[in-house]
């Protein structure tokens, strides 16, 4: 029985405030908001009196394709990749801000199912974490514009910057995964050029996991501030591939690093090695321990840092492309 347009009208048809006010009754309140939702701003707690802010921008095109992402998808999407920014800094994620640009055909349920995501997300990524404010406009492309904070706990930051020679190199999370859903969306459910709906009942078990990582990633948020405390001299998040972001992070800090095929082999999802270098968007955390120190749970190591030679990243001693994920180079036909 089809529903009644009544009960999940257009945004185009309806006020702001009713749109905002499904949002709100789907927002859990952040443990650090001294004043959530429903003024011109909020206030947010800074403990340490140091914050952490980040922001990502989501675009229907370069970055998703509605017709692939539930906005329940793409909430919990736009929430865990910011929320991976703040923990790649060794902070502790505490709020997020959110700009909605959708389009007037877009139906109340599609805008109140997206708050259903960035709060869920929040729950199982960042306790205590949650949206306490931002923005909604209407647009003929669907935007989702997020600014994240975050506080240190008294901890320094850690910075891409830090990794020195005879470091340990790690990884939390996972290599690939979301690569693999990425080619699971343009290889299956396209028709021609146009994307179409997700099936995920016609794909095995592999390729449903894969799928599921590309649409709703899940970064270890939490063994940030793990690594943060046990001493990591670098760290970033990898969003746009592992050679790529291994590249940036070697750059940044004047140094080589050689990472171990075998070890690529144990967490390339699939046994896929090529994509576990080249794939983005799992948001696990790279970082870099001293050598004498034991790597925290949730880590294991990938490689080591040696000296800056001709080449920032070797895979067992020999130079490898920086391939991955660049929106201004990779945009024409990618999703990433």
């Amino acid at each position: 029985m089809a529903s009644d347009p009544d009960d999940d009208p257009r945004i185009g048809d309806i006020s702001e405030g009713t749109v905002l006010r499904a949002i709100l009754a789907r927002t859990s309140t952040a443990s650090h908001a001294i004043l959530g939702p429903g003024d011109d701003a909020a206030v947010i707690s800074a403990p340490s009196a140091s914050v952490v802010a980040t922001t990502d921008t989501l675009v229907d095109g370069p970055d998703f394709r509605a017709a692939w992402s539930s906005g329940y998808d793409l909430g919990w999407k736009a929430a865990a990749v910011n929320l991976a920014d703040v923990a790649a800094m060794g902070a502790t994620p505490t709020a997020l801000l959110v700009a909605l640009a959708v389009p007037r055909d877009a139906r109340l349920s599609f805008v109140s199912a997206m708050a259903d995501g960035f709060r869920e997300a929040c729950d199982a990524l960042a306790p205590g974490c949650a949206v306490v404010g931002g923005d909604l406009t209407v647009s003929e492309l669907l935007m989702i514009a997020v600014t994240a904070l975050g506080d240190l706990g008294g901890r320094r930051s850690v910075t891409r910057a830090g990794a020195r020679p005879g470091d340990i190199v790690a990884l939390a999370g996972e290599l690939g995964a979301a690569a693999a859903g990425l080619e699971t969306l343009f290889g299956r459910f396209r028709d021609g050029e146009t994307p179409i709906a997700v099936d995920a009942d016609a794909l095995d078990d592999t390729a449903r996991q894969g799928l599921e990582r590309q649409l709703r990633p899940r970064p270890p948020v939490r063994l940030g501030v793990v690594a943060a405390d046990a001493g990591a001299t670098a760290m970033m998040d990898v969003s746009d591939g592992l050679a790529l972001d291994a590249g940036r992070m070697a750059d940044a800090s004047g140094v080589t690093i050689d990472f171990s095929g075998a070890a690529i082999d144990e967490l390339a999802f699939a046994g896929d090695r090529a994509r576990a270098l080249a794939g983005g968007e799992d948001h696990g955390l790279l970082a870099v321990f001293p050598a004498d120190a034991p790597l925290p749970e949730g880590f294991r190591a990938l490689g080591s840092v040696t000296a800056r030679g001709a080449d920032g990243v070797l895979l067992d001693g020999a130079p490898i492309a920086h391939t991955g994920w660049d929106p201004y180079r990779d945009w024409d036909g990618v999703v990433g």
